[in-house]
């Protein structure tokens, strides 16, 4: 009799497998999940791909291992202070054929929201190291439509791909190119009065240009939901192509004009009052007048009458 808990075990053992995870594998998985939880920052996210295997299914669809990547990638840019935890450091991990199922609640923030997300990994051991099999949150997950979640960006990089912008933007001398992921907007109510629409978006009213070259940062334009590019050329003669930004509004539309290698605007917003001042177009509010040298022209309003105003300016 006193051999029958023995016996006992080693059957469950034999014809069944055993849900109990080692110490010691428990204690490697814990570290790898920790190491791929502490990797989703926006200096380290960009080496997320190592922690895959070839082929994962993430959030529900098959994926290879690049287009994780470039999902994590999409995440970043579209919200650079994105963050994630463990909440309370708390992992439930089940040993699976040949795998480990980890549980946890992922707590984030992003663009000043914090939500809560029942997730999971599941995790092999490849090569004397673990990978990720399958990435996810339950099935029964509220909110899923979040910006943050791949379902949202995936139709956000389709938009972005039908509106690229092909220029030497950090001046190699090879052409990269420039797209938009433009928010998704909920709600809109217009009024004929300058900036005053009001206009809801999941996760925030915010545009991002993101590059092609991968050495150039994302920028964000806060509160722009309709937009336009332009490649505006070498402006300050540093060699690369300057970019500009149209942030479209029911009644104004501004220019934004930036120094694609740094992300710095090189003057401020060029705004035409599209109510009064119709169908202008690039040419008529801003001309390269000068080595370094613009000139631009902007909607004003002087004594209750909108007039249009030139300026010149001086690029460093």
């Amino acid at each position: 009799m006193k051999y029958l808990p023995f016996m006992s075990c080693l059957l469950v053992v034999l014809f069944f497998g055993c849900n109990e995870v080692n110490p010691k594998g428990e204690k490697e998985v814990r570290k790898f999940v920790k190491q791929w939880n502490d990797a989703h920052t926006s200096i380290k996210s960009p080496y997320l791909e190592r922690y895959y295997m070839d082929v994962v299914t993430y959030y529900g669809k098959e994926r290879t291992r690049n287009q994780v990547q470039q999902d994590k990638n999409l995440l970043f840019q579209q919200f650079p202070d994105y963050t994630q935890r463990i909440l309370n450091d708390q992992l439930v991990i089940t040993k699976e054929a040949g795998s480990y199922l980890v549980e946890f609640t992922k707590h984030v923030n992003y663009n000043g929201i914090e939500a809560d997300y029942t997730s999971y990994l599941s995790v092999i051991a490849k090569n004397g190291t673990f990978k990720i099999l399958r990435e996810g949150v339950a099935e029964n997950t509220k909110d899923l439509d979040a910006p943050i979640f791949p379902n949202a960006r995936e139709n956000n990089a389709i938009l972005s791909n039908n509106r690229q912008l092909y220029g030497d933007f950090n001046g190699d001398g090879l052409s990269d190119y420039a797209s938009v992921i433009s928010p998704e907007i909920i709600s809109a109510t217009n009024t004929n009065t300058p900036n005053s629409d009001t206009v809801q978006c999941e996760g925030g009213c915010n545009s991002v240009i993101i590059f092609s070259n991968k050495d150039l940062k994302a920028i964000t334009i806060k509160g722009a939901y309709q937009s336009q590019l332009e490649n505006l050329a070498d402006l300050n003669s540093d060699g690369a192509d300057e970019i500009g930004f149209w942030d479209i509004k029911p009644t104004t539309k501004s220019l934004y004009v930036f120094n694609a290698s740094n992300g710095r605007l090189l003057t401020e917003p060029i705004v035409i009052n599209t109510t009064v001042h119709k169908n202008l177009n690039l040419i008529d509010v801003f001309k390269k007048t000068g080595p370094n040298k613009i000139t631009v022209t902007s909607s004003e309003q002087v004594n209750g009458k909108w007039i249009l105003k030139s300026e010149v300016i001086l690029l460093d």
